[in-house]
């Protein structure tokens, strides 16, 4: 008989892209077509095996099992069906490897723990670890019995998805069968505790593997230590590693740890420690600390290093290079960085992914688009396809630029290399589209995502509402703002400041108000941006008491006013005539570590000129030139303009000639 195309039990997730009609008569049945047909040709099994593990096409190799089976001079083997299963596994083709398996089962063809494992192994890259343990399961249907080795190989693909509240209960089972944890195992455990920061229940095991026999390896040490500096225990995991055998796994992650810390005078002690207990520092120690220094962007200490790694007789790795071509790109050295990667190339290190979309992120962070994409190309050219990181960092740099043509040729290519977006891409597309005033077309891309399986974010919710209220769509911007939760996600504090924002652009007050209010009763803390934009909502109303009373609830809050805030009051008291106020809170500013700027003079001049005369407004001018600000363009216009409108030509090329001058008119 013949099994229907696409047939599969079980762990259905999709149809087999290449169907399977395969013969499955009894072994009786084979003997006896033989005895009718004894002049046929009988195919030997290592030819099989040699024509299913070296044909390249796995589609051909596919066609050739299925004729192969359904034909009369060979009946597949234990081995042959081990072959194409592990080549389809490899493939991520699980259907396909399901039917096969229950093809073996119809056929009584026994199964090996090994392909059990093999089968595991390619649900745990697939991400797909409930899978494997349902295969696990059906092991007993083929009369095959679990050994440590596969309950291993399941923990792992568990620990892989961190389903911690799988692998407990796996590892209870595996001991009521008898079997006794091996070193791996119990690394396994170490990790998966680790992993949800159970280092105290971590710890215990540790003890429970000495008890038992099995001695903890340099996994198991490394594991603990790592987590707890993790944890911010560095301390505490320094003194257990100073009572081990040394291990240099075990120091590379306490010095880790001290980095995370920013301490790096620790690490550089520990190293020289490493070397007084005969441990000799490796490319991990030396990259550790690399790459924290260029992440906090300290170049000359990273190549000092770089210069102690060569003289210790390590060679750098592609990780050390990019962390190298990382630094010099904060510091916008881009020179400096191109020379870095040439110099890696020269050293014949071939780039990998991250190394590729370091340079790219670096390319696009100092204006370089255009070189980015050439790197981008160079990198498919050289056989390493960009992944959706790539492709966000590109697709960011047109989204700032509102390059609607060079983003829309990206994701298309995206999608055709056959690379899935994420909320990221997602945003930044929306983000372009919004630029380009396309907001139907953001909205429509917005509900693809849910369609998708890709729910957008508060980010991206942010996003499309910034742009909205930039251009004087606040009402849309509103409505927008009801339906976050109907996606799943809830407004922040920046949602609320750039919808408030544009309320108080627009004028309207009492809805800016209302939305003040909504924050409040959400328990959405407001920042210094929220309270700025408030005051100057107030300012704007007139509402000069209120501005008071707010810069009074944010210190009180803990907020501390910066020059912003400050220029807002200024200005606001000025405009308004109060200008004995507006000087005190100059004067406050300066107190509160807050240097008066441009902006704090420019509107305290103006105020004085309209209300107090030139005299004072000179002496305001004076105190501002004293204290190293120069009046801008737009202050000395003013300044002339006014001086123009009331004591004349004549006159007022007299009192500017004697400020520039430095008397007194």
């Amino acid at each position: 008989m013949h099994l229907k195309e696409g047939y599969s039990l079980l762990l259905k997730v999709h149809k087999p892209s290449i169907p399977f009609v395969l013969n499955t008569n009894s072994v009786l049945s084979h003997r006896l077509d033989i005895g009718a047909n004894p002049n046929r040709i009988i195919v030997k099994e290592s030819d099989v095996v040699n024509r299913l593990r070296h044909e390249s096409d796995l589609t051909l190799a596919l066609e050739y099992f299925k004729s192969i089976a359904n034909s009369e001079s060979f009946r597949h083997t234990p081995l042959t069906y081990q072959i194409m299963i592990e080549r389809l596994g490899h493939r991520g083709e699980m259907d396909g490897v399901q039917y096969l398996l229950q093809q073996m089962k119809l056929e009584g063809i026994s199964c090996s723990e090994d392909l059990f494992i093999s089968i595991i192994s390619s649900y745990q890259r697939a991400g797909a670890a409930e899978q494997a343990l349902k295969t696990f399961y059906r092991m007993q249907d083929f009369g095959c019995s679990p050994s440590v080795k596969i309950y291993n190989y399941l923990l792992n693909a568990l620990l892989n998805e961190n389903r911690f509240h799988m692998i407990i209960p796996i590892y209870s089972n595996m001991k009521k069968d008898g079997l006794e944890p091996n070193v791996y195992t119990y690394n396994i455990l170490l990790k998966a505790l680790c992993k949800n920061n159970r280092v105290d229940g971590a710890s215990k095991l540790l003890v429970e593997m000495s008890n038992k026999g099995c001695s903890p390896d340099a996994v198991s040490y490394t594991t603990i230590i790592s987590s707890m500096c993790k944890l911010g225990k560095v301390k505490e995991a320094r003194g257990i590693a100073m009572g081990l055998a040394p291990i240099v796994p075990v120091y590379n992650a306490l010095i880790n740890g001290l980095c995370r810390e920013s301490n790096f005078e620790g690490a550089f002690q520990l190293v020289d420690h490493m070397v007084n207990r005969g441990m000799s520092p490796n490319v991990i120690t030396y990259t550790t600390i690399i790459n924290a220094l260029s992440n906090i962007g300290n170049i000359h200490l990273s190549l000092a290093v770089l210069a102690h790694m060569f003289k210790g007789g390590c060679s750098p790795n592609v990780h050390t290079f990019t962390s190298l071509i990382k630094a010099f790109f904060l510091k916008g050295k881009s020179y400096e960085a191109l020379y870095m990667w040439d110099q890696m190339t020269k050293e014949g290190i071939g780039p990998n992914i991250v190394s590729y979309n370091t340079l790219i992120h670096g390319l696009c962070s100092v204006g370089c688009v255009d070189k980015a994409i050439d790197v981008a190309e160079q990198m498919e050219m050289s056989g390493c396809s960009p992944n959706v990181t790539t492709y966000s960092t590109l697709l960011d740099c047109f989204a700032k630029a509102g390059n609607l043509v060079g983003a829309s040729n990206l994701w298309n290519k995206m999608m055709t290399n056959g690379c899935h977006p994420n909320v990221v891409v997602y945003t930044c597309m929306i983000n372009v589209l919004c630029k380009n005033l396309l907001f139907d077309q953001a909205l429509f891309l917005m509900d693809n995502m849910v369609r998708d399986n890709c729910p957008p974010n508060t980010v991206t919710f942010n996003t499309f509402i910034k742009n909205l209220c930039g251009c004087g769509r606040v009402d849309w911007a509103m409505k927008l703002l009801g339906t976050m939760e109907s996606y799943g996600c809830l407004p922040n504090t920046m949602t609320y400041n750039e919808i408030l924002n544009g309320l108080f652009k627009a004028s309207n007050l009492s809805e800016g108000f209302g939305l003040v209010w909504e924050m409040e009763e959400r328990g959405i803390e407001p920042n210094l941006v929220t309270y700025n934009t408030i005051l100057h909502g107030l300012c704007h109303a007139n509402m000069l008491e209120e501005v008071v009373k707010l810069v009074g609830k944010m210190v009180v809050r803990g907020i501390k006013p910066d020059a912003f805030t400050f220029n807002i009051v200024i200005n606001a008291y000025s405009k308004c005539g109060k200008i004995d106020f507006a000087v005190q809170v100059l004067n406050v500013m300066s107190t509160m570590g807050r240097s008066p700027d441009l902006i704090s003079y420019t509107s305290l001049l103006c105020g004085i000129c309209e209300c107090n005369g030139m005299e004072e407004a000179n002496i305001c001018l004076q105190r501002m030139i004293n204290e190293g600000i120069l009046p801008s363009l737009a202050t000395w216009n003013y300044l002339v303009r006014f001086l123009f409108s009331k004591v004349g030509f004549p006159v007022a090329v007299d009192f500017v000639d004697s400020i520039l001058h430095g008397q007194k008119s």
